[in-house]
């Protein structure tokens, strides 16, 4: 099998798919040239003997316009002249290890084909994001279909993605509105929307890493925001009847005020731990109308009622959130949600 394994080297191609055949995997690469004005197509050609010599089929799609148009649609292309019936997902500045293809294939024969499967990644520069890097790896099998809203996004990391052919299909492929579009959170949601679920092989098969020009930091975090929103208040407020927002300071303060009227009717209090805040009351402002909202009460957090959408950052107050919340017994993505 070692010859069929796609390596560190073969990082200049975007996206890898899998076919199975009987007692083999039959890989294809396949390839998107968005518009580069650079050597790319040298280098891609280069490339294209390498795999050809290793019994590697390589499929392009250039892009010949002269100008670039995005992620989103480089991804769709990449997957428009594959024919696997997988499809390994691989970003062009990441680090695919060895047997990342060969072991997510093996988890995706025993899971149902509705499953997007990641795994676990390792950081370069290792000191980078080191809250995301130890939240992604360490989420339980149930907190990937659980923790789906956090600000972390994804709970498996797009460049580690592999899934059957007929999720993208289901969906219909990634957005492709371009720069300053987060086509891989709104892919994921479509999918959880479609009754997908997540799972992850619980090995480093990436090495992801980390550069100030990446695409990610194209995309306004009120955007990403905003999308969040959407997806939750679908999801999961538009069917509670009432809760509690865990969180009295700047974000719990801004998720209320983004909430749809009849979600915000529904706002029983806020809680929190400052005693400063407590027994006090919230008043919004609202600059349409030029006047004050209904107030809401700040309690305790031991005063509070379930459920509540957490608006606190894990793994930043030395235990003590944790702490405070696993005292109260609850039971996660039934009485407590976390948000950001």
């Amino acid at each position: 099998m070692s010859d069929l394994k796609i390596t560190v080297e073969a990082e200049l191609t975007r996206k890898f798919y899998v076919q199975t055949a009987k007692d083999k995997l039959n890989l294809e690469v396949c390839i998107c040239n968005d518009a580069s004005t650079d050597n790319t197509a040298e280098l891609l050609s280069e490339w294209e003997q390498k795999f050809n010599d290793n019994h590697i089929k390589v499929r392009m799609f250039t892009n010949t316009s002269g100008q670039p148009k995005g992620v989103g649609y480089a991804k769709n292309q990449a997957v428009g002249v594959s024919t696997g019936n997988y499809l390994c997902f691989q970003d062009i500045d990441d680090i695919m290890l060895p047997n990342r293809v060969l072991s997510q294939y093996t988890l995706a024969e025993q899971v149902p084909k509705n499953t997007l499967i990641g795994s676990k990644f390792q950081r370069e520069p290792e000191d980078s994001t080191i809250r995301y890097t130890k939240w992604a790896n360490s989420l339980t099998d149930k907190q990937l279909n659980e923790q789906i809203y956090t600000s972390h996004g994804p709970t498996v990391i797009m460049p580690t993605w592999f899934c059957h052919r007929e999720i993208f299909e289901k969906i219909g492929g990634f957005n492709e509105e371009g720069k300053g579009t987060p086509e891989d959170l709104i892919f994921f949601y479509e999918h959880i929307n479609n009754d997908g679920r997540v799972a992850r092989v619980d090995e480093t098969l990436l090495i992801y890493r980390y550069h100030e020009e990446a695409t990610t930091f194209s995309i306004k975090e009120e955007t990403i925001w905003n999308v969040r929103m959407r997806q939750l208040e679908k999801n999961v407020l538009n069917k509670w009847n009432a809760f509690t927002i865990w969180n009295a300071g700047k974000q719990g303060r801004k998720f209320y005020n983004c909430l749809n009227k009849s979600n915000k009717d529904k706002v029983i209090a806020f809680c929190d731990v400052d005693v400063k805040k407590i027994k006090r009351k919230y008043c919004p402002y609202d600059p349409i109308l030029r006047k004050a909202g209904k107030t809401v009460d700040i309690v305790h957090f031991k005063e509070a009622k379930p459920p509540f959408i957490i608006c606190m950052k894990q793994d930043l107050t030395k235990g003590v959130f944790e702490d405070n919340l696993k005292s109260l017994n609850l039971i996660e993505n039934t009485d407590y949600i976390f948000f950001s």
